[in-house]
């Protein structure tokens, strides 16, 4: 796609690199074909191509408007389009470029810039968000309908082994997941001592950036990749653990990104390029060493779990990681009956923060995917990411849990 940047735009990163993304792009419309919001809305501006477009007269000095931003605000950056695109045009980044460009040219109204100033800052700090969210499970029954939406259950993580390994790796501690859903992690810690890993908190992590990044808060999103990068790399290159493994796919997907996003820093680029070749998802690493684990201890699985089941895989999984069938594999070989799902390329609607801010699209969005999800009866939904986990749990009596948590109960 032939582009002319306006003359304020040249030669800057951002500049830069738009112009590279516009001229991979070459019209052919696949990817409004699988586009969750195209699919819903039918207006070609709320499909990646028309969004393309958009930024397109952007960035060549057009005055971006409200209507610009509303049609990038219901991107929901599932990247499905990526996995679609014949060009590999690298639509993530270039629809972060230009809703930082847009945002610096059309001010949002109050009541938008309090909502996701307070979801930027409140979720992302856990001294805030923890004793919040306690608050909200425990007053969970009183609270109105929307609001207790977004507050799961507590489900206890319950005990953590004690055993030393000499293997070790480093967990993400995050900020929203230990709130949440805590068994997620407890769950992962008792499974990887189970094959003979320990798992490693590293002090002084926080946020992986993804809620800044996709709220338009690039800096913030810097400055939280810095500070993961101080204090996971070390360890990292010291041998004290091998990799750092991710269990929230929305999360991995943000890490893996480090590279990119810190290109241009002398100091933290090369670093970040160290970290992301050491990142996993634990939907990449652990299937292999458990068969591996599995093979030597003569069988792990003691109680096999519910089943059928079915496998919801996360946009930033199979899409923003392009990571695809490990979990299903992995569940196969222990006899799980994994259920195939219509559209399992499409978005629950979750997309981090996008069910607060576009609420009724969202719920669309989760309808049709409970609907493909439940349509062969499953004993249980599994996922990989605690977004997608709370928001399809939110519409359906059927349990929905993350497979590391079935794993965990089938070997204990």
């Amino acid at each position: 796609m032939e582009t002319h940047l306006a003359d304020w735009l040249k030669a800057t990163p951002d500049g830069i690199e738009a112009e590279a993304i516009l001229r991979t792009c070459v019209h052919c419309g696949f990817c409004t074909a699988t586009c969750p919001t195209y699919q819903l809305l039918g207006d070609e501006l709320d499909g990646p191509r028309g969004r393309i477009y958009l930024i397109k007269q952007v960035v060549e000095g057009q005055p971006a408007t409200a209507a610009t931003q509303a049609h990038l605000d219901r991107c929901l950056t599932c990247r499905n389009c990526e996995s679609t695109c014949p060009s590999w045009v690298r639509y993530g980044h270039l629809v972060d470029i230009g809703r930082k460009l847009v945002d610096a040219q059309t001010p949002r109204p109050l009541a938008q810039r309090l909502l996701r100033g307070a979801l930027r800052e409140g979720m992302t700090r856990r001294w805030l968000f923890d004793p919040a969210m306690r608050a909200g499970q425990a007053l969970r029954p009183m609270l109105p309908t929307a609001l207790r939406d977004k507050v799961p259950e507590r489900r206890e993580p319950g005990p953590l082994p004690a055993r030393q390994h000499a293997r070790k790796v480093l967990l993400l501690a995050g900020c929203v997941q230990p709130a949440m859903m805590p068994r997620i992690d407890a769950a992962t810690i008792r499974v990887l001592d189970a094959i003979g890993v320990q798992s490693v908190f590293a002090p002084g992590t926080g946020c992986c950036g993804a809620i800044r990044q996709h709220l338009n808060d690039h800096e913030g999103a810097l400055a939280d990749a810095r500070r993961n990068l101080d204090a996971w790399l070390p360890l990292l290159d010291a041998g004290t653990a091998e990799a750092l493994l991710i269990n929230a796919s929305g999360c991995g997907a943000m890490i893996k990104d480090y590279a990119h996003l810190l290109r241009g820093d002398p100091v933290y680029g090369p670093r970040a390029e160290r970290l992301v070749a050491a990142t996993f998802d634990l939907a990449q690493w652990l299937p292999r060493e458990f068969a591996a684990a599995s093979e030597r201890a003569g069988g792990l699985v003691r109680q096999p779990g519910a089943s059928p089941v079915v496998f919801h895989p996360p946009c930033t999984l199979q899409h923003g990681q392009q990571l695809r069938g490990g979990v299903e594999q992995l569940l196969a070989t222990l006899g799980v009956t994994v259920q195939p799902v219509a559209d399992a390329h499409l978005c629950c609607g979750s997309a981090g923060t996008y069910s607060v801010l576009q609420p009724g699209l969202s719920q669309q969005l989760r309808e049709r995917k409970l609907s493909d999800l439940q349509a062969g009866g499953p004993a249980m939904v599994l996922s990989a990411n605690i977004g997608c986990i709370a928001h399809l749990q939110n519409g359906t009596d059927t349990p929905v849990r993350h497979w590391i948590e079935w794993l965990d109960e089938a070997i204990a």
